[in-house]
């Protein structure tokens, strides 16, 4: 990977940045700066120094001496990212948001909760939960991930197709610029017309805008109950049917996640052979609402899948019971890795009416390439991520294989009307497509948004807005 040499000396950065934080909060000892240096992605390029932020006030710190001195800075959450959003690919300085992890308060009176950005997605749930409210975002990392990452990439999960991505739950932001001013945008109000959506152009922005510091984020009353089904089809079309069905019929489930025959396989071989009932696709339903009401859909749901051809068909009908399925679906991932190979996760996204094509045109994908592909996924949003599973994907010449037959399925996705991402984000592992994907006014809507902000381009620098 490719870098751009600092105008700045290495050696003395940490030193000079001692008068600007606590030395507490600076490190370049060999074992952090490697933790600082990558994500879940392959890319990895070492910072020169990692900052520990506590504060907003640190953040506009560090960010007012990098702009003076034309240091590239790159902000880092959880780093539990899939495209290499946080690789320092230029070195300069690691901004970790990682120890400002207050939630600041939950307030029901109004519906929302203050937090800052390195609190875990899960640790909010469970807060909100407490007090009989529900922060619904649910990325499948939301025991890793963090508020801040999840604001930057505009995370999603399996509940979006009834509650929507992270924006829907972004009521306010302060945010650093990349000058170190601060700014505040929006704040509890669940209604604001003022001037334009910069709330908006943060959230999604993957760290190349600004700094986020703190989150005003919209909380709604928690379900008073869930259930769901997990129903196994003989093929997949069957499957995929039925989520068009379930929809057309008047249901919105909180949830419908969909998992095609590799996927399936290679699950009952980690988890054992009488996991999964036998058939070749499997679907999760989930709903939510008052007692009765989910009582009665769930039987509805129960009787509708089993005439669309449902060989087996699991209930849930409490906490426990649902939570179990979800671990089920939490094993894919892994059940994915136990096969050896390497996990190429691409969240695309397509019309829901495509799915079948999508799969269809994923098994045409193999034969034509030769490498496995599992897809499984938000079936009710169309984001289904479909995993090219490479063997010996360190050597370089099956990397560039690798490359090419994404280049296939990332131009019959945007042929057919998709997206690249849906979730992940685009950072340097999409970056190629990234061109294709916006088209040139998008693209130069984007670079001169960038430029108003960060006219040095010192923030998360090399990404997909430096072509």
């Amino acid at each position: 990977m490719e870098s751009t040499p600092p105008p700045f000396d290495p050696a003395t950065l940490a030193s000079r940045l001692e008068s600007i934080v606590s030395k507490s909060q600076i490190s370049t000892a060999a074992e952090i700066l490697a933790t600082h240096s990558t994500d879940k992605w392959y890319a990895s390029h070492p910072p020169d120094v990692v900052v520990f932020a506590e504060s907003t006030a640190d953040v506009s710190a560090v960010l007012t001496f990098a702009s003076q001195n034309q240091i590239p800075v790159t902000t880092r959450g959880a780093g539990v990212g899939y495209v290499g959003g946080c690789v320092p690919i230029q070195g300069g300085i690691v901004l970790s948001t990682a120890r400002m992890n207050q939630i600041l308060g939950i307030y029901p009176e109004d519906g929302v909760a203050i937090v800052q950005p390195g609190v875990i997605t899960g640790d909010l749930q469970a807060a909100a939960n407490q007090v009989g409210w529900d922060y619904p975002p649910d990325p499948a990392s939301l025991k890793e991930c963090s508020i801040g990452g999840n604001i930057a990439t505009n995370a999603g999960g399996p509940r979006c197709l009834k509650y929507g991505v992270t924006r829907s739950y972004v009521l306010g932001l302060e945010v650093v610029l990349p000058d170190g001013q601060v700014l505040r945008t929006g704040g509890r109000l669940h209604k604001n017309k003022t001037g334009f959506d910069l709330i908006g152009i943060f959230t999604g922005s993957e760290g190349m805008m600004g700094v986020i510091t703190e989150a005003t984020l919209r909380l709604i009353p928690k379900p008073a109950a869930r259930a769901m089904l997990a129903a196994v089809f003989p093929e997949f079309n069957l499957a995929a049917a039925a989520v068009q069905n379930i929809l057309n019929s008047g249901h919105l489930p909180s949830a419908l996640e969909i998992t095609d025959t590799f996927t399936l396989a290679a699950a009952r071989r980690r988890l054992g052979a009488d996991v999964f009932p036998e058939g070749n696709a499997h679907l999760i339903v989930e709903i939510d609402g008052r007692h009765a009401a989910v009582e009665s859909e769930l039987e509805e749901l129960y009787q509708r899948l089993l005439s669309l051809g449902a060989s087996h068909i699991q209930r849930a009908v409490d906490e426990a019971a649902c939570e179990h399925i979800w671990k089920l679906r939490r094993e894919f991932s892994y059940s994915l890795r136990d096969t050896g190979l390497t996990k190429l996760n691409e969240d695309i996204v397509v019309p829901r009416s495509k799915l079948v094509e999508l799969v269809e045109f994923a098994r045409s994908l193999e034969q034509k390439t030769g490498i496995p592909v599992a897809c499984f996924g938000h079936a009710g949003d169309g984001n289904i991520h479909t995993n090219l599973m490479v063997e010996n994907y360190d050597d370089p010449k099956v990397r560039a294989h690798a490359d090419e037959a994404l280049d296939l399925l990332f131009t019959w996705i945007l042929e057919n009307g998709g997206a690249i991402t849906g979730e992940h984000g685009v950072g340097l592992a999409k970056k190629p497509w990234i061109r294709q994907a916006l088209g040139e006014t998008s693209l130069f809507v984007h670079q001169a948004l960038k430029q108003a902000l960060d006219p040095q381009r010192l923030l998360n620098p090399g990404k997909f807005l430096d072509l």
